[in-house]
């Protein structure tokens, strides 16, 4: 008789040993390769980015005089050549990836943990409370987001810090209109009545149940704010209410490029290199993770 080696099996006479969500969704990740690779890439980017600029003998803002627009060479280590004011293009790469995943990571956070409990409450309630939710996220939707950015820079200062809330706090909208429809889809199903029957508390089937089961669509459209977030912050520099020098982004990085495609096409290849690796490594990440959450495929 064959076994499956990726269950858990209890001795004959014994009592079935469980096996808790997240080690179940861990075991499942990693037989997927693709994800496993990505979530491996994904993590030699962020060490590089993190660690590499103390490696590196230029600083952000440092200048070779001898070197203006020069391409990949070795003379004056300047790995990936230089930018048209002489500043090394892999330091500020690297530098750049801080802002840019940092950004990212953090708005998309926000907007998860806001917009899942705002969309699962507004669901699971429904009636009245379900309308009002509702319109305050049609009320959000009106607001420019410019504006909101403006406002936030006016009333708090330039602050990056600023940028992970505007941004975090707009992206949330359309994370709840998802969560909000999965669960007006799960809540009638057999084991959400078998939990009211039980006497479970709403919260708990809320947490327990319904966000979950929902977690899917949600993991999979995280994967698409990363990158539409990272777009966002490059907007914002490029109007001059983001970054500002002397930091720089992925995004910033590829306006500068665009501009000297012709003259220095390493200036936009470097950067647009590290973000669609980035962005693919997030979307086979992403799916692997939609797979190993969704309880209904287990």
């Amino acid at each position: 008789m064959t076994t499956d080696n990726s269950s858990i099996t209890a001795p004959p006479g014994a009592a079935p040993v469980g096996e808790s969500l997240g080690r179940d969704a861990w075991r499942r990740l990693t037989q997927n390769r693709a994800a496993m690779a990505s979530l491996a890439l994904l993590v030699l980017i962020v060490i590089v980015c993190v660690a590499g600029p103390w490696l590196l003998p230029w600083g952000l803002a440092e200048v070779d005089w001898n070197a203006f627009g020069t391409g990949p060479t070795l003379e004056g280590a300047h790995y990936l050549g230089t930018d048209a004011n002489g500043r090394d293009l892999l330091t500020r790469v690297l530098y750049g990836g801080r802002v840019s995943l940092s950004v990212a990571l953090v708005a998309s956070f926000v907007s998860l943990v806001i917009g899942v409990l705002y969309g699962a409450i507004s669901g699971y309630v429904g009636g009245r409370t379900d309308n009002l939710m509702m319109r305050f996220v049609d009320i959000m939707y009106s607001l420019p987001f410019m504006f909101l950015v403006i406002l936030l820079m006016v009333v708090f200062g330039r602050n990056i810090f600023l940028i992970y809330a505007a941004i975090g706090a707009v992206e949330w909208l359309d994370m709840a209109r998802i969560v909000r429809g999965q669960t007006l889809a799960l809540k009638r199903r057999e084991y959400i009545e078998a939990a009211h029957a039980l006497g479970v508390r709403d919260s708990k089937i809320v947490t327990r149940h319904l966000i979950p089961n929902a977690i899917g669509p949600v993991i999979v459209y995280v994967t698409l704010t990363v990158p539409k977030v990272i777009l966002l912050e490059s907007f914002l520099s490029f109007l001059g209410l983001g970054v500002q020098e002397p930091l720089t982004s992925w995004g910033v990085l590829i306006s500068e490029g665009v501009d000297m495609m012709e003259s220095a096409p390493w200036m936009l290849l470097v950067p647009s290199a590290f973000l669609a690796v980035t962005l693919f490594c997030l979307n086979f990440l992403g799916d692997g993770l939609r797979d190993a959450l969704d309880p209904r495929t287990r």
